[in-house]
């Protein structure tokens, strides 16, 4: 068995006082959801990649275990509903780049220097555009703040920064990310490449690389893609991000040190062109999400639906690393579709039964960017208006004790009450999100809901920035975070999980018997998005 360590003595940690257990015997609910993370995390199940035989067992387990349950199918295949896509892989060693500027030519190694992204739409075989550097990137004229104000685009490739200013709130700066290349498009640039600060990484350059070879995928179908015509997307290894700044007359430091910082970041022209040529394979496959329902006990109210979200693919089989090569997802996210197991149960076995359908929607192609979930936002197996709310589960990280929440979106719908009424009951107060320049609010599926104008949460362990958790979770997203790592053999600690299942399933219950439908808060961004 591997030994792993995140930094902090998770000893230290487990010995902490637990809270009292409300909801039964969460020594034994937590070894039952572990027991199915550990199906699911199999190394037969190959890492769970989209359009995988290891995807598609993963699949067959999850429909087995609600049709157990009771749950019965929603899909449009029984509990199916296929997602048809592209997968498009960059193979790297067919592929140069280079910074053309006065001085001449500067090669980028690839995917050493320059990573280019297959999600999207198809990547462009050649590339020769100048360079235009966007500050941070984000287009939020409402709200007064735009990189892009007075900057010609058309033609060239932007370069945007981590971060964001202090006076936007996290939700809005990750939602201005999430339009970005589809927005950038329409103005008639040709690509982005993503920088990240020294200060701002999460996960060190060399796992990027090691994941670069990945298989991307986009919609068959080019209605729903970002972008109509190809277009570059591209990451830069931090350590040579100052040299796109070469003949600019300006510092990189001192810019990434004012976005650490949070402070203005001026737009500007780059002296220096990029040329690169990109040689790529694709394919076609589909892949299923994974539908099913348990209808609500209520005659009217039955025709309304709360969708529980969770996503089943993982980064399926890759680079080694350390001789492993099986990505196998297991707190990303075979811990989120086990909750939703659990919670299909207790939903079931409960006196109080819920008044609203709840739907559980297992989604595919969460890593590939939200398509799985995008596809059903967009085309729901039921109609779109009847569902009221998105409860989604991704990568809790049990690896501290459950001691506080996050419900990610809280501060941006009456679900947050909700959460509030089950924190009180529960005693686990709602912290805010303590890094909200990493764009949680946009790396799950919830986002897909919130882009349709649905209410939704993402269920969280709280903690606070500076704390013995905080350089815990660090920890593990620096060193076990897509990587072969994220296996049954890291220290978890199960009972934590049920504790938090147990939460959201009062949450959930709140939700499907309210008389009203959730709403979003009057001062909130995403109200414009309701249907």
């Amino acid at each position: 068995m591997r030994v792993l360590s995140y930094g902090v003595s998770l000893a230290s940690l487990i010995a902490a006082p637990m809270a009292s257990a409300q909801g039964g015997d969460y020594a034994d609910k937590g070894q039952r959801w572990w027991s199915r993370v550990k199906v699911l995390a199999a190394d037969d199940m190959e890492g769970r990649g989209t359009g995988t035989a290891g995807h598609e067992k993963a699949a067959a387990y999850v429909i087995g275990q609600l049709q157990a349950i009771g749950l019965k199918p929603a899909g449009t295949e029984g509990y199916r509903q296929p997602v048809a896509f592209v997968e498009q892989v960059v193979q790297s060693d067919k592929s140069i780049a280079a910074l053309v500027g006065p001085q001449g030519e500067t090669a980028l190694a690839v995917p050493g220097d320059l990573i280019f992204s297959g999600g999207g739409g198809p990547v462009p075989e050649r590339i020769d555009a100048p360079m235009v550097f966007a500050g941070y990137g984000l287009h939020l004229p409402e709200v007064g703040h735009d990189d892009f104000a007075g900057l010609d685009v058309k033609g060239k490739i932007v370069v945007v920064l981590s971060g964001g200013p202090a006076d936007v709130s996290g939700a809005l700066k990750s939602h201005a990310r999430s339009e970005r290349a589809h927005w950038l498009a329409q103005q008639g640039a040709v690509g982005l490449i993503a920088l990240v600060t020294p200060g701002q990484v999460e996960i060190p350059w060399v796992r990027r690389v090691a994941l670069a070879g990945a298989p991307a995928l986009y919609y068959r179908d080019a209605a729903l893609r970002d972008t109509t015509t190809p277009f570059l997307n591209a990451q830069l290894d931090p350590a040579k991000s100052a040299q796109l700044f070469a003949g600019s007359g300006k510092d990189y430091g001192s810019i990434a040190a004012a976005a650490d910082a949070s402070a203005p970041v001026a737009s500007f022209p780059l002296a220096l062109r990029l040329k690169a040529q990109v040689a790529a394979t694709r394919r076609d496959v589909t892949s299923p999400n994974i539908v099913a329902v348990m209808p609500g006990s209520d005659p009217k109210l039955a025709k309304q639906y709360v969708v529980l979200s969770a996503h089943l693919d993982g980064y399926g089989v890759g680079t080694p690393i350390k001789g492993d090569a099986i990505y196998n997802g297991a707190l990303d996210n075979a811990s989120g579709v086990a909750s939703l197991i659990e919670i299909a149960r207790a939903l079931k076995a409960g006196k109080v039964k819920p008044k609203r359908s709840v739907l559980f929607a297992i989604v595919t192609a969460e890593e590939k960017g939200l398509l799985g979930s995008r596809y059903f936002a967009r085309r729901p197996t039921v109609p779109q208006t009847s569902i009221v709310a998105d409860l989604n589960f991704d990568m809790a990280l049990p690896i501290f004790p459950l001691t506080s929440v996050t419900p990610v979106g809280y501060d941006q719908s009456s679900l947050g009450m909700d959460a509030q009424v089950v924190s009180a009951q529960m005693n686990l107060p709602i912290v805010a999100d303590p890094f909200p320049d990493r764009n949680v609010f946009i790396r799950s599926d919830q986002y897909a809901f919130i882009r349709e104008g649905i209410p939704a949460l993402f269920f969280k362990y709280g903690f606070k920035a500076g704390t013995p958790e905080a350089v815990t979770e660090k920890a593990w997203r620096a060193n076990i975070y897509h990587s072969p790592f994220d296996d049954i053999n890291q220290p978890v600690m199960p009972e934590q999980s049920a504790k938090l299942n147990d939460y959201v399933t009062a949450v959930t219950l709140r939700v499907a018997n309210a008389a009203a439908r959730p709403t979003w808060n009057v001062d909130s961004f995403f109200r414009r998005f309701a249907k």
